[in-house]
């Protein structure tokens, strides 16, 4: 299973700033020692036209040039830098490239980062830059477009399961039902001001395994209700776990395993390609923010073996 990563290019950030950099390095280095299913990729940056299909001109000027205002770095929560630019686009490329494969014929294919939801068409937003789901969704819709051209517009599922709201992504498909955007998050979390998306579940402080995977099961009969999706993008955020400093629910190890298993395996019933992110996580324990996307992981790779012995059943003509 192919899984794309931009770690090596880490933002010069100040001391005690709250955000966990050096968790991708460590979960490619788990991932390297513990799952050698997983075939790890550099990822490639995104062009200023790839940029282009959901952001602004001015926008990816402003992040490229390194002329983003002080009140727009705030925002975003980093400093400019070139290292921060360079690592935005390849956080979008990596995303690209997972949805590439996974179309392709791998049905699924990763980010070890990504889930940059809060990024709107004109600015960033809660450590987000650019975009990466928007991103892949439009420019796949239009690869897809050129190559089947009588099969209708690739419609897109995007399944947030992040533990904030991807008001960013909401936003930016607001209206259009190509792309049904469904949010699983927390209501008393950030952002405060949050967009409406196709399908939103708030969560309460405190939400524990049985209420939060009972939300998730209503969540996908709805979805399958009113959407037939051609792919689904999955954030699997790891936020959403008890340990988390800024998740403020209460899901186990094994209620987050329950519930990437459960969003996988609603894709595979369905023969519907997924490429997954790991969007946020913020763990008091850095180690126990990785072991959640190593757990995903582990069970991605559980659904990319019956792909692949699926896609070889075709070729032979005994599926």
């Amino acid at each position: 299973m192919h899984a794309y990563y931009a770690d090596h290019f880490v933002l010069p950030l100040p001391t005690g700033h709250r955000f966990p950099m050096a968790k991708y390095g460590r979960l490619r280095q788990r991932l390297a020692a513990e799952l050698p299913g997983v075939s790890l990729q550099e990822a490639l940056p995104a062009t200023d036209g790839e940029l282009a299909l959901v952001h602004t001109p001015d926008y990816i000027r402003a992040v490229t040039e390194g002329t983003l205002s002080t009140a727009a770095q705030r925002e975003i929560g980093f400093p400019w830098s070139p290292a921060m630019a360079e690592r935005a686009r390849r956080s979008v490329g990596a995303t690209v490239l997972a949805g590439r494969r996974a179309m392709a014929g791998e049905g699924l294919a990763a980010n070890l980062a990504g889930g940059t939801h809060h990024a709107y068409a004109d600015k960033g937003s809660g450590f987000c830059v650019f975009n990466d789901a928007a991103v892949t969704t439009r420019l796949l819709q239009a690869e897809h477009a050129r190559q089947h051209r009588a099969a209708g517009l690739l419609r897109v599922a995007i399944i947030d399961l992040d533990v904030h709201q991807g008001n960013g992504t909401a936003r930016i498909f607001v209206n259009d039902a190509s792309v049904f955007t469904l949010s699983l998050h927390g209501a008393r979390n950030f952002p405060f001001r949050k967009e409406p998306s196709d399908l939103d579940v708030e969560l309460p402080d405190g939400c524990g395994d049985i209420e939060y995977l009972d939300a998730l099961e209503r969540a996908i009969e709805e979805l399958e209700r009113r959407f037939d999706p051609g792919m689904v993008i999955y954030l699997a955020g790891a936020d959403p776990h008890e340990g988390d400093r800024l998740g403020r629910l209460k899901i186990s190890f094994d209620g987050l395993e329950a519930r990437d298993r459960r969003v996988m395996d609603w894709a595979w019933q369905r023969r519907v390609p997924l490429v997954f992110c790991m969007a946020g996580g913020y763990g008091t324990d850095l180690e126990a923010t990785v072991q959640v996307q190593i757990n995903t992981y582990a069970v991605a790779l559980e659904y990319h073996a019956r792909w692949q012995r699926w896609a070889g059943g075709l070729a032979t003509g005994t599926r």
